[in-house]
């Protein structure tokens, strides 16, 4: 079976530090695969708070529901190393988008993950059109991040 292969977008929307904690080594001393989803999950979380959002949602927009997940392991992670994790919003449709992940640490590639998630009310049980506000607060940040990289 061949090794799965993704390919992640140039430019990346947001990034953040997480660091390997004890609970998320597996019984071979690195990286386990279920905590390297949840430190997905802790990213994601940051990328939505920086651009105003939850995955829970409010009164005025709906919440995010993951639909699948895709992960490529490159390399072993371990106790300590502070892994920074970036992370790029792709192939919007009427309900969902794509979201990359990039792992590194020390230059070294750890994962790459793509998620499916659809904005979703909670209330309802429905999916529901990706705001209008969510791209607003994208194209801005993707602006402010351009401004930066002309500098």
């Amino acid at each position: 079976m061949p090794r799965l292969k993704l390919t992640l977008p140039a430019q990346a929307d947001f990034h953040c530090a997480l660091a390997v904690r004890v609970t998320d080594l597996n019984y071979g001393g690195h990286l386990g695969n279920q905590a390297l989803l949840g430190l997905l999950h802790e990213a994601r979380l940051q990328y939505l708070l920086a651009l105003g959002f939850d995955e829970l949602g409010t009164d005025a927009c709906p919440g995010l529901i993951q639909c699948d997940a895709l992960v490529s392991f490159r390399g072993e992670a371990f106790l300590g190393d502070l892994l920074t994790i970036k992370l790029t919003a792709t192939d919007f449709e009427r309900t969902h988008f794509d979201l990359y992940y990039e792992v590194r640490t020390n230059d070294r590639l750890i994962a790459q993950a793509k998620t499916n998630l659809a904005f979703f009310d909670y209330r309802t049980r429905k999916t529901a059109a990706i705001p209008e506000t969510f791209l607003a607060a994208l194209a801005l940040q993707r602006t402010k991040n351009e401004e930066i990289r002309e500098q």
